[in-house]
């Protein structure tokens, strides 16, 4: 899918955001700056949360509340050591949970994710969409025929 600009990012993220559900996990992947933090503001939109989003990089974790909790966390500090991190309190907990850099946790990753590879073109973003498991493709399927 191709991304214009940041409004457009945000938008995808926002419609993306009003589609999900309890114990729903996104990994976002892509450069420094490809726009990661930005997708996740409109996930928040989605998810009625009108606080301001931060990047958690220092933070490994953010939490904030909407319709669902939203554990925002960006592990590329932790180095793959997942079990530096509880994820457990996170991926099973009661809200969403986007990891940026996610694909750094390897076998600790749930089963079961939607996972958002966002690439710089030019000004604008390529997102690429690679469904991992049966709820992932459910919601990866409503958001297609919603875009």
């Amino acid at each position: 899918m191709h991304i214009k600009n940041e409004d457009e990012l945000i938008a995808l993220g926002q419609e993306l955001g009003s589609l999900l559900e309890e114990n729903d996990v996104l990994i976002l992947t892509g450069e420094l700056g490809a726009g990661k933090t930005t997708l996740t503001k409109g996930l928040a939109k989605g998810l009625g949360i009108h606080q301001m989003i931060k990047s958690p990089t220092y933070t490994i974790v953010r939490e904030y509340e909407g319709r669902l909790p939203l554990y925002h966390l960006d592990v590329y500090r932790i180095e793959g050591d997942a079990d530096s991190i509880d994820l457990d309190e996170f991926l099973f907990g009661s809200g969403v949970t986007v990891i940026e850099w996610g694909h750094l946790l390897g076998e600790a990753l749930p089963a079961d994710y939607l996972e958002l590879e966002i690439l710089k073109d030019g000004d604008g973003r390529e997102v690429v969409f690679h469904a991992h498991g049966q709820r992932a493709a459910e919601l990866l399927q409503r958001l297609t025929d919603g875009v």
